[in-house]
């Protein structure tokens, strides 16, 4: 089955394809820089033209408001229309867990709310197309943990609510797309997650540590997730959530092993 993954050379879309082609599909990895625009339009037709499935794993380049909405209503609307050009039969995009709360929590302007205003801007439309779809919600990537922690740190300290938080590796995070690109269209939401709940402070004081980082974190219940507010349990995936296998002391260890073998 050929199935065509555009944001395919990042890094959930570079695993996404290498699942793929190891269960044995035609997996063609699509971006910019391999001649393949969704916002242009450019090589889009080409790249489609015989796909049973899109999977679109794509990003802004950054979180403010207006840049990801154009970007996800352009690149959105330009995949759909390709799709129905190419008679696709599954369109499959990732987002995140707690999208329309997260949306919710701040002011869009000013804070990250406004990414997340703009992811679900892009659901909107995938659900109001005529493409079979599914939509992956998945929770924050442990690859991003210390992003988090240098956007909390006020004064050398990092300050975090303890809420609840399941992060997940990003090589669970394209197992779990793939499973959903070669089933059938569910026409809604799957969600995925880490293995293990655990509080979100507690996280970052692992990750810190274990990057022998000297930052203190602090709990401090007025503190938000990226200026966002976040209840107890906004960052963790609901009941039935499909979940992932790497722990974070598993990673941890991956992640130092990786960074010792190239020194």
């Amino acid at each position: 089955m050929k199935i065509v993954v555009i944001g395919g050379t990042g890094l959930i879309g570079s695993k996404v394809v290498a699942k793929l082609t190891e269960l044995g599909h035609e997996a063609i990895p699509a971006s910019p820089r391999l001649g393949i625009n969704t916002i242009t339009g450019e090589g889009l037709a080409a790249a489609l033209d015989g796909a049973s499935v899109v999977v679109d794993v794509s990003n802004s380049p950054n979180f403010e408001y207006a840049t990801a909405l154009e970007f996800f209503q352009t690149s959105t609307r330009n995949l759909l229309a390709a799709d129905a050009g190419a008679s696709v039969g599954h369109h499959v995009a990732l987002s995140v867990v707690g999208t329309k709360a997260l949306s919710e929590g701040g002011d869009p302007a000013t804070t990250t709310a406004g990414y997340f205003r703009a992811k679900l801007a892009q659901e909107a439309m995938i659900q109001a197309s005529s493409i079979p779809y599914s939509i992956v919600h998945a929770t924050q990537f442990f690859e991003f943990i210390k992003s988090i922690a240098d956007d909390a740190t006020e004064s050398g300290t990092v300050r975090l609510p303890s809420v609840l938080f399941q992060p997940i590796a990003s090589d669970d995070v394209a197992n779990a797309v793939s499973r959903v690109a070669v089933g059938e269209p569910v026409n809604g939401i799957v969600e995925t997650g880490g293995p293990e709940q655990l509080r979100f402070d507690e996280v970052i004081r692992r990750v810190l540590a274990a990057g022998n980082d000297p930052r203190d974190v602090v709990t401090d219940p007025n503190a938000g997730y990226f200026g966002i507010g976040v209840s107890e349990r906004t960052l963790v995936p609901g009941d039935g959530a499909s979940l992932g296998e790497i722990r974070l002391d598993e990673w941890l260890r991956q992640s130092a092993a990786a960074k010792t073998a190239v020194a």
